[in-house]
């Protein structure tokens, strides 16, 4: 079996603006892994998965980055970014609309979400699937 999908089209396909601050649309979702396209709304603040290892690719637009201790960086179009599971990571945009495609390892429950900062967010209010 396999697919074949527009990330442009479905990226173009994302409303303007959203209540969430993600809105994304599973494009696989196996056990083993699953993939995804997301576009950001707003800043992400400090958060983690707890069940799997995440691999973000920037489709459109441009981000301020963090992982981790280590220092912001600005993510493009074109760059992968990797982190295990449990490494805490934030986003900033710099340039919209900002869409990632994610490969998660293994699948990633929509409701895997830590904010560092309890207040700063819910499963409810991190993401809405389309």
């Amino acid at each position: 079996m396999h697919d074949l999908f527009d990330l442009d089209a479905l990226a173009d396909a994302f409303p303007a603006v959203a209540t969430t601050m993600l809105v994304d649309t599973r494009l696989t979702d196996e056990e083993a892994a699953s993939c995804r396209l997301f576009r950001v709304y707003t800043t992400v603040p400090a958060h983690y998965h707890s069940t799997c290892d995440e691999y973000l690719m920037v489709v459109k637009g441009r981000a301020s980055f963090f992982m981790g201790d280590g220092p912001s960086f600005e993510a493009r179009p074109g760059q992968l970014i990797h982190f295990k599971k449990r490494t805490v990571h934030g986003i900033s945009i710099l340039e919209a609309p900002l869409v990632f495609l994610a490969i998660d390892t293994p699948r990633r429950d929509p409701r895997d979400i830590t904010f560092v900062n309890p207040a700063d967010g819910t499963p409810d209010t991190f993401i809405r699937a389309l």
